[in-house]
């Protein structure tokens, strides 16, 4: 029996943890959390940070020399590319190089890679104090995103518009940066769109294409916060091609030729343009769930395969058809919650693949500032696109998280 090591055991990496035992693996999980969701379903448990590249490495280096033998390391969900590739190098096993996984972690090396290698993305710059932030803007107007360069899940992202204080958003970005680095860039209008590809000896495959929702924009300003995603795209085939085909080229441009690629996407009237990608499978379980649900492609069964060295064939990573999946979230009124009610009547509805709260009876509700922030989620099925985003405003209308003002 093989072993493969699943870096971060929180509640979106489950599903991959169960399907790695289905498919006959020995499953080590390693994260900072004794809590962690995953290591109630993992065969073996290593206490590491995630994000400790040195303290994972020396961790798994002890388990594979006096436990097992580790024969594949990846993530489902969780975003630490530098600390896959190097426990993967360290150990000899199949990884994307170190260099990209840094280049995928730190926004502006990416972009930087992104504007030497000819991949269409938005106009960027860093920025190192208010006083700058003030001159670009005067210089190129408004709206414009500010970001840290180096964080994640939306986490001090601000859409820069007329009243939003510059000085507090350069600092509030500045604070979600581990190394306090901050950078702007051109706010793209157009569709926006989630991609995945799996990349195989050079050749890019992506199953995943999802419709992001926003319709809340304005509601949450200046913070961005997405509200979920729709498969399949509503785009005309053309245009998923070209988004596809741009997302493979931003991989390869990262120096990636097999691993996993996930892009955030946006069509612009000149062509799409990349805001920015992860190596690593995704989070929001699209990965997961979304992807099987209208696709019929097994993605994490094939990184798991990738990831133990083993061949994937271009059928299994093809379509097999394009059936309506839907994600939305929760999001009730700021306050502490009194009661919730409504998902017993989804408790055995087939077309609901996922339904969980973030939240109970007593917690304080804030205003989300980040997609870590959202009260809960639901995840449909449907014969159409329009079926599965119905299904899923049922559910968001019938369960209730009611709240008091805190």
């Amino acid at each position: 029996m093989r072993t493969v090591l699943l870096v971060s055991g929180g509640a979106e990496a489950v599903p991959g943890i169960r399907l790695a035992k289905e498919m006959g693996l020995h499953v080590v999980v390693s994260d900072g959390s004794a809590q962690a969701p995953g290591f109630a379903e993992a065969d073996d448990q290593i206490i590491a940070s995630t994000y400790d590249v040195d303290a994972t490495i020396e961790a798994a280096r002890n388990y594979s020399r006096t436990v097992r033998r580790i024969d594949g390391v990846l993530s489902v969900a969780a975003d630490v590319p530098v600390t896959l590739a190097s426990v993967a190098q360290a150990l000899g096993l199949p990884g994307i190089p170190v260099e990209a996984a840094l280049l995928a972690a730190d926004k502006i090396a990416m972009k930087q890679r992104f504007l030497d290698r000819g991949v269409a993305a938005p106009w960027f710059a860093p920025v190192e104090s208010a006083g700058e932030l003030r001159t670009m803007v005067a210089q190129r107007g408004l709206p414009m995103v500010i970001k840290p360069v180096d964080s994640r899940g939306a986490r001090g992202v601000l859409r820069l518009v007329a009243g939003v204080d510059l000085g507090w958003a350069y600092e509030h970005a500045r604070g979600w940066s581990p190394t306090g680095r901050v950078m702007v860039e051109e706010y793209l209008a157009g569709p926006q769109v989630s991609t995945e590809s799996m990349l195989v000896d050079g050749v890019g495959y992506t199953p995943g294409l999802s419709d992001r929702n926003y319709e809340f924009m304005d509601r949450f300003s200046p913070w961005i916060i997405e509200n979920g995603g729709t498969m399949p795209s509503m785009l005309s085939g053309e245009d998923q091609s070209a988004i596809a085909a741009l997302a493979v080229r931003a991989g390869l441009a990262l120096g990636i030729t097999t691993g996993i690629v996930k892009g955030d996407m946006v069509l612009t009237p000149n062509g799409p343009r990349v805001i920015e990608v992860a190596a690593r499978l995704s989070g929001g379980w699209f990965c997961t769930d979304q992807i099987p649900l209208s696709t019929g492609v097994d993605l994490v069964g094939a990184a798991i395969r990738v990831a133990l060295g083993e061949s994937v064939r271009p059928e299994d990573l093809t379509p097999a058809y394009g059936r309506g999946a839907a994600i939305r979230y929760f999001f009730p009124e700021p306050g502490r919650v009194t009661a919730i009610s409504g998902t017993d009547a989804f408790r055995d509805v087939p077309w609901v693949r996922r339904l969980g709260l973030n939240v109970g009876v007593g917690d304080v509700v804030e205003a989300p500032t980040n997609h870590t922030q959202r009260a809960g989620h639901v995840v449909t099925s449907g014969e159409t696109r329009d079926e599965a985003i119905a299904r899923a405003l049922e559910v968001i209308d019938t369960v209730r998280i009611t709240t008091v003002p805190a």
